[in-house]
């Protein structure tokens, strides 16, 4: 027997990631006393500036928008509860096909090892029972998104001391929904391309490859809140036009694929930690 805590460890890019896909787990898992380690791999330099400055225009500073994402963040994870949080201060790579893909020292520009390596001392202090991150394509293809999978994935095969591994998903059903929705809340939208109509087809998975199906709704009002620490996004973050009522009605479910296991808990399952208690 161990004192240690449940653990759960959830690597994403940049911060205001934590709170879309996994805001809902992170609040749940630390009211019911499970330890949550978020890590955050880059600093965020190419959100908006404020008053929505954009990366590249007069007037956005990357170092000034690093350290008012770090106070959005902090602020992010006062509010869900996560109990410990790490930055590996990686500077962000902005959209694929920026510049700043690029730059020396961007996250994208980083050996996969060193990034892995500096994720894998981390992985053997906090020992997490639980790994959660993105699939291959980083969800919908962004560089760090990718590369921060591509560092988890070789950080567990570094320590191999992970029961349990995830990855972050949407049910096609859901992203159908989603597009109805966006359709509603911007009446002038203008019908995508069909390559671009074809690329978010492939976002997410048919309904029946989902493992894990989390119902976090009652901490929904706690993941709203989160997002909206993160005020200097707002306009890049579309779930905080819904309004907290509807938001909790789309956003209470928290889908994933189970990509390790050691436990032969049953699938479909309702748990990160199924299997574990």
């Amino acid at each position: 027997m161990t004192d240690r805590p449940l653990t759960l460890m959830a690597v994403h890019a940049h911060p205001d990631d934590e709170a879309t896909g996994t805001g809902g787990v992170l609040a749940q898992y630390a009211a019911e006393g499970i330890r949550t380690v978020l890590v955050t791999c880059t600093d965020g330099g190419c959100g908006d500036g404020p008053g929505g400055v954009k990366p590249g225009d007069p007037g956005h500073d990357p170092a000034a928008v690093a350290l008012m994402r770090r106070q959005e963040l902090e602020a992010s994870c006062d509010v869900l509860k996560v109990s410990d949080l790490e930055m590996l201060d990686y500077a962000d790579s902005g959209m694929t096909g920026w510049p700043s893909n690029d730059a020396p020292g961007s996250f994208w520009q980083t050996p996969v090892q060193e990034g892995a390596a500096r994720l894998a001392e981390l992985m053997r202090h906090y020992r997490p029972d639980v790994v959660v991150t993105y699939d291959e394509n980083g969800f919908y293809g962004h560089p760090d998104h990718i590369q921060a999978h591509r560092i988890t994935m070789a950080a567990l095969e570094m320590t191999a001391l992970t029961p349990k591994v995830y990855w972050t998903t949407m049910p096609r059903s859901m992203m159908q929904r989603f597009g109805e929705i966006m359709r509603e809340f911007h009446e002038d939208m203008p019908e995508p391309d069909p390559a671009e109509a074809a690329a978010m087809a492939e976002i997410g998975l048919p309904d029946d490859e989902i493992t894990t199906w989390v119902d976090t709704t009652a901490f929904s009002g706690q993941k709203f809140d989160a997002l909206a620490a993160h005020a200097s996004q707002g306009e890049n973050i579309f779930f905080l036009k819904m309004g907290k009522e509807r938001f909790g009605e789309l956003m209470g479910m928290e889908t994933f694929v189970r990509v390790q296991d050691s436990t032969g808990a049953a699938i479909p399952e309702n748990d990160l930690f199924a299997g574990l208690r």
